[in-house]
């Protein structure tokens, strides 16, 4: 039977285990997870959300702080259209993810990075420019392009010396939006060395809007591919979202696709970034607690868990510090939402309920995204006495994605590597 390790991905001229691990923010995919990724021969993200922020989280830089008391006299105002970051600022903590990363990096495998065109900052293209050029100049094996069409960004970074040595590809929902990258990768000649195609049921932002229902991640590949044919293009494509299982992942590379993104199963993993406490949510979590909802001050739809502490909020804007989603004249959806919504008896805001301060609850770890399969997570591990879950390790569920025949998951022994064989539910 066809199982994953049956098949390689051929980018760039090197070759890979078909597994490539998205790339999850703020600060879930994070070095420990990639490393993992990489030193098994396969792929890891690791992921730009929030920078600035993660860099100081991680290496005790002021980047946040900094860029706070810079703009302390708009803190009590909803005009943030002075509200701006510092590109150096970006590029040096963005190099400083990356440099670390890169220098502890081993096997076979590879590191990218994922990059949103969604995180405005207040300045789109110069941010964004600082963001790709540090990642370049930080050594990045690959840069993956999400969060939006990216109709500029190759243009951006045209002149940089690794702007045909790096690889470089795109997440997209649609062929219509794979055709207008291409239309922009025409025009500097560079086109993608791979395409990530992102179905309904994957984590976090929806690239589809609240028909998302009416789509499924076999249609959309099979579309891609055939197009792809029908233009003589050999570029990979990578399915994502939904892929719970190896056979699932098998099923598709049988279908012509190169690899597969994997999400879910790895945010539960003991190198994951997500808090203890929170994995165990996520392992507990049952199907009715997944929804799909448009409180995301991007505008695209967000599959979380209800019992996200985000929801609901009344937190004041945070666009000082933080600011990620900012449009370039100072607006964010949630600031809109945030000044309609009234004051009670005490003068206090009431709660916030058609947006949230997204920067403000990513850095706390507060919304708590998931792909539509959360629900099974709990199959894929054992319980202990107490009622916790146990947490597996990265390379535990890469080789059960890598290994595994006819839906089976394999679960952990005592001393954490598979074991027993139970069906994927």
């Amino acid at each position: 039977m066809n199982i994953v390790d049956d098949h390689r991905l051929l980018l760039s001229g090197r070759e890979y285990v078909p597994i490539v691990i998205g790339g999850m923010g703020v600060n879930i995919s994070v070095d420990r997870l990639v490393l993992e990724a990489c030193r098994l021969g396969g792929i890891g993200h690791i992921s730009d959300a929030m920078g600035g922020h993660v860099a100081d989280q991680k290496f005790g830089t002021k980047f946040t702080k900094i860029k706070a008391a810079r703009h302390r006299a708009s803190r009590d105002s909803l005009d943030k259209s002075a509200v701006k970051f510092d590109p150096q600022e970006i590029y040096q903590a963005q190099l400083l993810l990356v440099e670390d990363v890169m220098g502890r990096k081993t096997g076979d495998g590879a590191i990218f990075i994922n990059i949103m065109e969604k995180l405005t900052m207040g300045a789109s293209a110069d941010t964004l420019r600082a963001r790709v050029t540090a990642a370049l100049d930080g050594g990045i094996d690959g840069i993956t392009l999400s969060a939006g069409l990216h109709t500029n960004t190759l243009k951006l970074i045209a002149d940089h010396p690794r702007f045909r040595d790096a690889s470089i590809g795109i997440i997209v929902s649609s062929v219509r939006a794979l055709k207008i990258f291409l239309r922009g990768a025409a025009r500097v000649d560079r086109l993608p060395d791979y395409v990530i195609v992102e179905g309904p049921l994957a984590g976090g932002h929806l690239g589809f809007g609240e028909d998302w229902r009416e789509y499924d991640l076999a249609t959309i590949v099979s579309d891609v591919l055939r197009y792809f044919e029908s233009e003589s293009l050999a570029i990979p494509v990578i399915p994502a979202g939904g892929i719970f299982t190896g056979t699932d992942a098998a099923e598709f590379l049988g279908r012509g696709a190169a690899a597969v993104q994997l999400a879910t199963r790895f945010t539960v993993t003991r190198e994951s970034g997500l808090p203890d406490k929170v994995k165990q949510i996520y392992f507990g979590a049952d199907e009715d607690d997944v929804i799909v909802s448009s409180m995301s001050a991007t505008g695209y739809p967000l599959r979380m868990l209800t019992s996200s502490p985000c929801r609901h909020s009344n937190v004041k804007p945070q666009c000082e510090p933080f600011g990620y989603t900012l449009s370039k004249t100072g607006t964010c959806l949630y600031l809109d939402a945030y000044d309609a919504v009234p004051v009670d008896e005490r003068g206090q805001k009431l709660e916030v309920r058609d947006k949230m301060c997204l920067c403000y609850h990513f850095s706390k770890y507060n919304c708590y995204t998931c792909g539509h399969y959360v629900y099974r997570l709990k199959d894929t591990t054992r319980r202990a006495a107490d009622g916790s879950y146990e947490l597996l390790s990265a390379e535990h569920v890469f080789r059960d994605y890598q290994f595994s025949r006819d839906h089976e998951i394999r679960l952990p022994d005592a001393a954490g590597e598979p074991a027993e064989k139970v069906p994927a539910v």
